[in-house]
């Protein structure tokens, strides 16, 4: 264990919500959920102002638009977007150190003690943590994070989420447990909904609850590796490296189950589970993958994969789940299971409009509610090609009315706003969906910021 609390955990603030509000005056300070805007769709980031109302990752879109207020903007992804941004915040990462591990988009751990030059006092890191802040708002146009700085990455991580958003952490050496063992034990990333659940049914809530359990305890509940694992965690043990460019090679997810099963249903539907979560990896990462595993492990300990290789690589939770279920009514339940897992491999970067592209091409939004002095003029209902779709949020620019994105789309129209990162909230135009002057376009610039949030320009 280190000695100092020399690992930076950063964690930018609902990260896709703040670039569209960034890039979008007139979504600052309203309810922004970005996702899939279809009726099958999942939710990727709910700004906080959206989570007040209940919003969150991995919701339906369905139950957000339930719990979301009138007003609330409804997006799909700019994976060009974040990519930009994520970009320039890990070069001012770099900046600080030569060991940086990106862990997805939006989230990187630093070993400050790679750099010789940093002062690794409490007070000497915590002023580490504020320019680095200061530098991020003012590199990306005011996109914000939260930053934890610890003697480990448990601790980094931890600390980053503590006070959100915005927020900064450090947890000096040997206060760890007094930090880690009030918490929820949920905090901790070994444990998910199921371990958790198994947890609470022997009286383990707290983080600190977790440490009075023995490890035979721990290993007899969850396993092995899993059980021990948990059982260091709980006492602040974690001597990880900072690994910098690591080359992922898959994604996946497993789970033990108290008692053999064998029923099809409730083994589809830990399936569903599974892949929902290495969907949301997938996508948090950037990635898209072509080769989905099944793993089962029978109830007398063999263990076999079944695979299977699709002709685009995907990140979509139906398509991952729907492969696995498939695999194993191939595989076969026979004499129960005691463990399952899905992972995705064959991994490659987005292509642009990967991100939530089955819900692009989905049903057709209605557009939003103009106000009295926004109301469009009516216009003919036009057959729109598929390939021609518009969906909400996309950058799009009008030969004639400028840049703009779309705020709303369906029957036969599209409802764009005029404004960019630099301006004041633009006015509204509805125009017909085949409008030859209006096309997709690249994100809007906001690098000329001038050091600090985008202002309207005078």
């Amino acid at each position: 264990m280190r000695r100092e609390a020399s690992v930076l955990h950063l964690d930018l603030d609902a990260f896709f919500a703040a670039v569209e509000q960034r890039d979008k005056p007139s979504l600052r300070g309203r309810p922004v959920v970005v996702g899939g805007v279809g009726g099958r769709g999942v939710v990727a980031t709910a700004s906080y102002e959206a989570r007040a109302f209940g919003a969150r990752s991995a919701m339906s879109t369905a139950e957000a638009r339930r719990r979301c207020p009138s007003g609330t903007a409804f997006l799909g992804g700019r994976f060009a977007a974040y990519r930009a941004t994520s970009d320039v915040v890990m070069s001012l990462l770099r900046e600080l150190s030569p060991l940086v591990e990106p862990a997805s988009l939006d989230e990187a751990y630093v070993d400050l003690a790679a750099d010789e030059g940093h002062d690794l006092s409490v007070e000497g890191v915590t002023e580490i943590g504020r320019r680095l802040k200061e530098r991020i708002a003012a590199a990306t146009g005011g996109v914000t994070g939260s930053v934890g700085i610890g003697t480990s990455k448990l601790m980094a991580k931890i600390g980053s989420d503590l006070q959100k958003p915005d927020g900064l952490v450090v947890v000096p050496p040997g206060r760890e447990l007094e930090v880690l063992h009030p918490l929820p034990v949920t905090r901790l990333g070994g444990v998910g909904p199921a371990t958790a659940e198994r947890l609470h049914q022997i009286g383990v809530k707290t983080v600190g609850d977790l440490a009075a359990k023995s490890l035979p305890d721990l290993v007899a509940l969850a396993g092995r590796a899993h059980g021990a694992g948990l059982f260091a965690l709980a006492r602040a043990e974690d001597d990880r490296a900072v690994v910098p460019d690591r080359g992922v090679k898959s994604v996946s997810h497993e789970e033990t189950f108290e008692r053999d099963l064998t029923d099809l249903d409730v083994l589809g539907r830990e399936i569903d589970s599974m892949a929902a979560r290495v969907a949301k990896r997938l996508q948090a990462s950037a990635f898209s993958g072509r080769t989905v595993t099944l793993k089962l492990r029978r109830y007398d300990f063999t263990t076999l994969t079944r695979s299977q290789t699709l002709p685009h690589s995907t990140d979509d939770s139906r398509t991952i789940a729907t492969t696995a279920r498939r695999l194993l009514v191939e595989a076969g339940t026979q004499g129960g299971l005691r463990l399952l897992g899905v992972g995705v491999s064959g991994l490659s970067v987005y292509a642009q409009g990967d991100l939530f592209a089955e819900d692009l091409l989905g049903e057709a939004d209605p557009a939003p509610e103009a106000t009295a002095e926004e109301a469009p003029e009516a216009v003919p209902e036009v057959e729109l090609p598929v390939e021609r779709r518009w969906w909400p949020g996309q950058d799009v620019r009008h030969e004639e009315l400028g840049a703009g994105w779309v705020w709303g789309r369906g029957l036969g129209r599209v409802t764009v706003r005029f404004e960019g990162p630099r301006t004041a909230p633009g006015p509204v135009r509805t125009l017909a969906a085949d409008d030859p002057l209006l096309t997709p376009a690249d994100p809007p610039d906001w690098s000329q910021a001038g050091g600090g949030p985008l202002q309207e320009d005078r």
